[in-house]
């Protein structure tokens, strides 16, 4: 005798106590049938805006494999070479029964957006318009897209970071506090290394380090910043940060702080092995931000940092 589970499609489960009979067939004992309530857990539905992208192709394979998102649109530039295509096949992975689209779907729990600041201005639009949650991590925003988002703010939940790395954002959440700690007399050097198809330099996730930085010691920034050196006169001068961006090969994302003085050196690193720390990241932030109240919010807020 035994207890046997058979599950029907609509998710209620009826277990049976079955005993065993000639020809090894089992059939119900009477009297014994339990219905039990499955618990069903209902997938988030996504849209990945630039699913055509780098970080697009890696949300969609993502999203796909965690099981908890169903994505609903995969929205990507009409002219764009791969629009048209199913989005799981562009990602690399099983179809999926979705195609590229420059036309976005009403009814979506939440949008992910890493595209460029091309298409933010339409993202942000069509995110208020259709009330959808929005996390947005694209880079070199101008200040007028951030105001754009702010204002958004008042109407949807949107997370925005330069960065959606759980430990880039520990790193931004430090390099303040050791600045302040450490004092006037160590100078801060910052040196973003990234792959050499990157468009803008510095990072957004630099300029990040560098605003905390600037913030927690009473510097003025942009202007405490410094963008390399080059020339005969180009002695440190005191209470400047340096930034520097390297540009080779497919490096992921290096981001490194340098503080130093007479007798030490202090450096705090963050490595990205693969943009999958990204995503794995921004995917997390989009279950967090499921069912909050409009405002703007960080990845400080996903992960409780103070």
């Amino acid at each position: 005798m035994g207890l046997r589970t058979i599950y029907d499609p609509g998710g209620i489960s009826v277990r049976l106590r079955l005993v065993k009979a000639a020809g090894r067939r089992y059939i119900p004992c009477g009297g014994q049938v339990t219905p039990v309530v499955k618990e069903l857990q209902m997938k988030s539905k996504l849209i990945v805006v630039g699913a055509a992208g780098r970080m697009g192709r890696r949300i969609v394979a993502l999203a796909m494999e965690s099981g908890r998102f169903e994505i609903v649109g995969a929205v990507e530039k009409a002219d764009n070479p791969e629009t048209g295509k199913d989005a799981g096949l562009v990602a690399g992975g099983e179809r999926l029964g979705l195609v590229l689209s420059d036309s976005w779907p009403a009814g979506a729990d939440v949008a992910i957006d890493f595209s460029s600041p091309e298409a933010a201005d339409n993202t942000v639009e069509q995110c208020v318009k259709n009330g959808t949650p929005l996390v947005i991590g694209t880079t070199s925003l101008a200040a007028r897209q951030q105001d754009a988002i702010k204002a958004a703010a008042r109407k949807i939940p949107i997370i925005y970071g330069t960065n959606m790395s759980v430990g880039m954002n520990v790193l931004f959440s430090l390099v303040g506090k050791v600045a302040a700690m450490l004092g006037e007399e160590y100078d801060i050097e910052i040196v973003e290394e990234h792959h050499r198809f990157k468009k803008d330099a510095p990072s957004g996730s630099a300029l990040t380090l560098a605003q905390n930085i600037c913030k927690a010691t009473g510097r003025p920034y942009p202007d405490s910043l410094t963008h390399g050196r080059n020339g005969k006169d180009a002695l440190r001068k005191k209470g400047e940060i340096g930034m520097h961006a390297v540009r080779a090969g497919d490096i992921t994302g290096v981001h490194s702080v340098i503080y130093g003085t007479l007798g030490e050196t202090i450096t705090l690193n963050h490595t990205a092995h693969s943009r999958d720390t990204f995503v794995r990241g921004a995917l997390r932030a989009a279950e967090w931000l499921l069912h909050k109240p409009p405002a703007l919010y960080s990845m400080s807020d996903v992960l409780g940092i103070k």
